[in-house]
């Protein structure tokens, strides 16, 4: 075709929808990519995509109504659906097919070239694209802005918390060969990325199922496991943090790291209790009083680290007992970023088979109670920040002035940085500048 016929040749186009975590984000940015590399556009618009593509989520029975609710509208608003993600499998996919039988096809999480295929054969694309006028940035395409991204390191994980279904959703741990991890990665960089964040469902367990082995990377001898990845990475000149990290011994590694600068001093630690014998019901792999050993010898020598952590309140049998000792744990542990769930039943968890349910209005209660206490830590922690000078990244620019982060603060999840009436900066700068208020959440820069 001469370059002519190419313009006058009109793509197709694909909208997105995409839910759920930063891992689902990936998985979305990656079939966006190919969508692009094939000659297909992507659209905001219901009105003019020839299919719509909902990513989904079936982490919680709250996730999986909004999933549903996602599809619903875009069948009232579009008709032509495609349904892929973690709801794609098994009784989800079976309940999407029930309440929305006009949804083309059904895919599960990470299914690539499923997905690829079916839009293939519902929406056929004349058009190829022409590398003159049809540029796919180098970093593929991003949902993210331009100046972070997330890395996904593997995908499944091998431990089976029995109020998780993850597992069965996205299988065993398959971890990507580090030479893949660091090509990535440098790509990405080298694309204007000033932030990683490093995901996966159990990062630290990263290469157990590779046995660690040997990968090369620009010629070097790597072996794929989470310090020599954490290493390489640091050697890249940006900012580099971890997410979904457990406390095993082999994380010490990370701490030096962050003292000496090559890493944010940032961990994102999902505990979920801090009584050892919900933890135990919950099958979960890590002991609240060696995590809160831990914790303390990580600040010895990384007193700037922040911890960020989950937790989840009401699980089936948790008494008046257990849940004292589970605030006795955050008012030691002193953690600077906490979120809390109640207990949810998820279907196909195995704690639902759990005797002694903690009532709805019981778990409202000590919800409220948990998020009082880590809130006046919280809030200490960020008064503590005023007067100190903070490196900041700058999110967005509006006539208000910027927002921004500093390294404590991970995007769309921790607190930010307002700095009122400065319009100097571009997303992606990075500032010193000195913090002169804050309150329970975000900081200030006046």
């Amino acid at each position: 075709m001469d370059h002519a016929n190419t313009l006058a040749s009109t793509a197709a186009k694909v909208g997105f929808i995409s839910l759920g975590c930063p891992k689902a984000l990936v998985d979305s940015e990656r079939i966006l990519t190919q969508l692009r590399t094939e000659g297909y556009e992507i659209t905001p618009h219901y009105e003019d995509a020839g299919v719509v593509i909902v990513n989904t989520c079936g982490f919680i029975d709250a996730a999986k109504e909004e999933s549903l609710e996602a599809i619903g509208e875009a069948i009232q608003e579009n008709g032509r659906v495609l349904v892929t993600g973690c709801m794609g499998r098994g009784e989800d996919a079976k309940t999407i097919l029930a309440r929305h039988p006009k949804v083309m096809g059904v895919s599960g999480p990470a299914a690539y070239e499923e997905v690829l295929a079916t839009v293939r054969e519902v929406l056929p694309n004349n058009h190829r694209p022409d590398p003159l006028i049809d540029l796919i940035p180098a970093q593929g395409v991003k949902l993210t802005p331009r100046h972070y991204a997330y890395l996904k390191i593997s995908e499944g994980c091998n431990h089976r918390c029995r109020f998780c279904i993850i597992p069965s959703i996205r299988g065993d741990l398959v971890s990507r060969p580090i030479g893949s991890v660091m090509d990535e990665a440098e790509g990405l960089v080298r694309a204007g990325v000033r932030e990683l964040l490093v995901v996966s469902q159990d990062t630290s367990a990263y290469g157990v199922d590779l046995k660690y082995k040997t990968d090369f990377w620009q010629g070097r001898p790597l072996k794929s496991n989470l310090e020599a990845l954490a290493s390489a990475l640091s050697e890249m000149g940006i900012w580099v943090r971890f997410h979904y990290v457990y406390p095993y011994p082999h994380v010490d590694a990370l701490i030096p790291m962050m003292a000496q600068g090559k890493l944010l001093p940032y961990i994102d630690m999902p505990l979920q209790h801090g009584a050892s014998s919900v933890l135990q019901r919950m099958k979960r792999p890590a002991a609240s009083e060696k995590t809160l050993d831990r914790i303390a010898r990580w600040r010895d020598i990384c007193p700037e680290l922040t911890i960020r952590s989950t937790f989840i309140v009401g699980y089936p049998g948790e008494t008046d007992a257990e849940f004292e000792e589970l605030l006795a744990f955050i008012d030691e542990a002193k953690l600077d970023r906490v979120g809390c769930f109640q207990y949810s039943p998820v279907k196909g968890a195995a704690a639902n088979q759990l005797p002694d349910p903690v009532p709805e209005e019981l778990k409202q209660r000590r919800w409220e109670q948990f998020m009082s206490l880590q809130q006046s830590i919280s809030a200490s922690k960020l008064q503590a920040k005023v007067g100190s000078t903070q490196t900041i990244l700058i999110d967005s620019v509006t006539e208000a002035g910027c927002v921004g982060r500093t390294s404590a603060d991970a995007p769309e999840i921790d607190g930010v940085v307002h700095l009122p009436g400065s319009h100097e900066f571009h997303p992606g700068d990075w500032v010193e500048a000195e913090i002169t208020a804050a309150d329970d959440y975000d900081l200030w820069v006046s």
